[in-house]
C-alpha cells in the first residue's frame, strides 16, 4: 500500500544529522522493507521554541498546506495514499498536516513516537498535538516513558501499540568481526594504548542535556584517574569548545576526539571499543546507544526515558541515575579493570539488540499493524 510520511520536527532528508531523523528514515526503511510504498508528503517544519506568536503562524500556514496537498492530491489520484504516518509528534513539533489530511481522505492516521505533558498547557500547540493523538487509529510507543502521557488522550487504550526501537542490526554485527584491526588503526591514528580500556562516547555537543550529559561523565571519569582507560568521543557541535574544557583536566593523551562521523567510519570506531558510555540526561532511549549494542559493546548510561528497556542491567551493561557523577564513576569501575568483562556483556548485547532490536521483526510488526488498520477502515 502507499503510506504518506511526515515528520513534523525534521524531514528524513534533513542535512543536519540526529537521532530524530536516523529514526524517521529506520522507520521509512522497516515500511519499504515490508514491501510498502513510502513518500515523504511533505518537508515542512512544524518545529517552534514555544513562541506562542510564531506558534500561530505556523498553525495557519500549517493548514494552508494541508489543504494545498489535497488539492493536489485530488489531481493525482493514483497517488493517493493508504494510510497516513506521522513520526515524532511532540508540544513543539504538532502535527497540522495529518489529521486535517486523514479526516478528509477518510484514511487511517498513525503517529509513532508521539509525547504530551500537561504542563505545557492546554492552548496552541500542545492542544494540537492533544487533538491529533485524540484523531491517532494507532500511536506507536517507542518510548515507554511517553505512555502515561499519551494514554488518556487516545480514543481507547488499544491504539497505544508498543515497538522496540530498532535498527539495522546486521552492518553493526559485522563490524565487531573487525575489532582487532580497527583496534590497530585508532591506536596508530590516534596514539591510544591497545591495552587499556577504551571508552567510547557518540553525542553532539549541544548546549543543554548533552552538554549536562558530557559534563558528568567528564566529573566521574576524574574519579578514574589512576586507572587504565582513554575516552574516544565522537561528535561536534556549538557547544565544542565547551565540551572539551570540561575534560582538560584529565590530560589530552587520554581522549581522542574523532568529529562527527557517518555509519561507515563510525563502524570501526564501535567494533575496537570497550564500552560505551553516556549519562543520557533526558533521552529518550538514544539511537547511538542502539547502535553501540548492536555492534557488541556493553554500556554504562544512564536510566532515562526508554533506556532501561534496551540495556539488561548486569547483563549487557549498567544503568545509573542520569545525572548522578559518583553512581556514574562506581558503575565504571569494574568494567574499565576487566575488558573481558566488557566482553562478554557485549556479546550478550548484540545477541539481545538482534532478537528484540532489529529492523526485521519491527518491519513485520509495523506491517501487520498498518494492514490491519486499513482493512478495519475500508469497512
Amino acid at each position: 500500500m502507499r503510506i504518506a510520511f511526515y515528520a513534523p520536527m525534521k524531514p528524513p532528508d534533513h542535512p543536519v544529522p540526529s537521532g530524530d531523523r536516523t529514526m524517521g528514515r529506520l522507520i521509512i526503511a522497516a515500511l519499504e522493507r515490508a514491501g510498502h510504498g513510502v513518500e515523504t508528503a511533505s518537508r515542512f517544519r512544524s518545529w517552534t521554541s514555544g513562541d506562542a506568536t510564531r506558534a500561530a503562524r505556523v498553525a495557519a500556514l500549517g493548514a494552508r498546506l494541508a489543504d494545498r496537498w489535497l488539492r493536489q492530491s485530488a489531481l493525482q489520484p493514483a497517488r493517493r495514499p493508504s494510510l497516513w504516518f506521522t513520526y515524532h509528534l511532540y508540544y513543539k513539533a504538532p502535527d497540522y498536516l495529518g489529521p486535517r489530511i486523514a479526516a478528509a481522505l477518510d484514511i487511517p492516521y498513525v503517529v509513532a513516537e508521539a509525547s504530551y505533558a500537561a504542563k505545557h498547557g492546554a492552548m496552541g500547540a500542545n492542544a494540537a498535538v492533544a487533538a491529533a493523538l485524540g484523531r491517532a487509529d494507532a500511536v506507536i510507543g517507542l518510548n515507554r516513558a511517553d505512555r502515561a502521557g499519551v494514554l488518556p488522550l487516545l480514543a481507547t487504550p488499544e491504539r497505544w501499540v508498543d515497538l522496540p526501537p530498532f535498527v539495522d542490526t546486521a552492518p553493526w554485527r559485522r563490524a565487531r568481526r573487525e575489532h582487532d584491526g580497527a583496534r590497530r588503526a585508532l591506536a596508530e591514528r590516534h596514539g591510544l594504548d591497545v591495552s587499556s580500556c577504551w571508552l567510547l562516547t557518540v553525542a553532539m555537543m549541544r548546549r543543554g542535556d548533552k552538554l549536562r550529559s558530557y559534563e558528568i561523565l567528564a566529573r566521574a571519569l576524574a574519579r578514574h584517574a589512576g586507572r587504565p582507560w582513554q575516552l574516544l568521543v565522537a561528535g561536534t557541535g556549538a557547544a565544542h569548545a565547551e565540551v572539551t574544557a570540561l575534560f582538560a583536566s584529565l590530560g589530552g593523551g587520554r581522549i581522542a576526539w574523532l568529529g562527527e562521523l557517518t555509519p561507515p567510519t563510525l563502524a570501526p570506531v564501535l567494533a575496537a571499543a570497550d564500552l560505551f558510555v553516556w549519562p543520557a540526561v533526558n533521552e529518550a532511549y538514544g539511537l547511538a546507544l542502539l547502535e553501540a549494542q548492536a555492534a557488541g559493546l556493553a554500556a554504562v548510561v544512564g536510566a532515562a526515558g526508554g533506556i532501561p528497556d534496551i540495556v539488561a542491567d548486569g547483563a549487557t551493561g549498567r544503568l545509573v541515575p542520569p545525572s548522578d557523577a559518583a553512581a556514574f564513576a562506581a558503575a565504571l569501575e569494574p568494567l574499565i579493570a576487566d575488558r573481558d568483562l566488557c566482553r562478554r556483556w557485549g556479546d550478550a548485547a548484540a545477541e539481545r539488540m538482534a532478537r528484540l532490536h532489529d529492523i526485521g521483526p519491527a518491519a513485520d510488526r509495523l506491517d501487520a499493524l498498518l494492514r490491519r488498520l486499513v482493512e478495519g477502515h475500508r469497512r
